[in-house]
């Protein structure tokens, strides 16, 4: 899910959809309007599930999309090869997600973690 804003009210530390991916802005850069044209924004961005560095050049009055993203707490019920399997806290259901290196030996059975999901991916996030 992704809604339509424009670029002038996005801020760092926020959400925008860039090429299909749902990133984090890191930094924006606003010039001020010429002669003839609008201010431009240069927006750096990261990917939330890829980790890839983006950055996109806009004008400011410019429209964008920006995902809803959502921060879920689940517990792990059992952990294996890799694989971590999640119960969800909310409404109680089942699913697997790859644990990522640098959380290996904070998701162990038993533990409440923090999970995010945007645009249909799904991803462990402890902070």
């Amino acid at each position: 899910m992704k809604q339509q804003v424009e670029v002038k009210t996005l801020k760092v530390g926020k959400y925008v959809v860039v090429d299909e991916e749902p990133c984090s802005i890191k930094s924006i850069t606003k010039s001020k309007p010429g002669k003839h044209g609008s201010a431009k924004a240069r927006i750096d961005v990261i990917g939330i599930f890829d980790g890839q560095k983006r950055s996109i050049i806009s004008s400011v009055s410019a429209k964008t999309y920006v995902p809803l993203v959502e921060r879920k707490n689940a517990q792990v019920l059992s952990v294996g090869a890799g694989i971590a399997q999640l119960m969800d806290m909310e409404d109680y259901s089942t699913f697997e997600l790859p644990i990522p290196d640098e959380y290996k030996d904070r998701v162990v059975e038993g533990a409440d973690i923090t999970y995010i999901t945007a645009m249909g991916k799904t991803k462990i996030d402890l902070r």
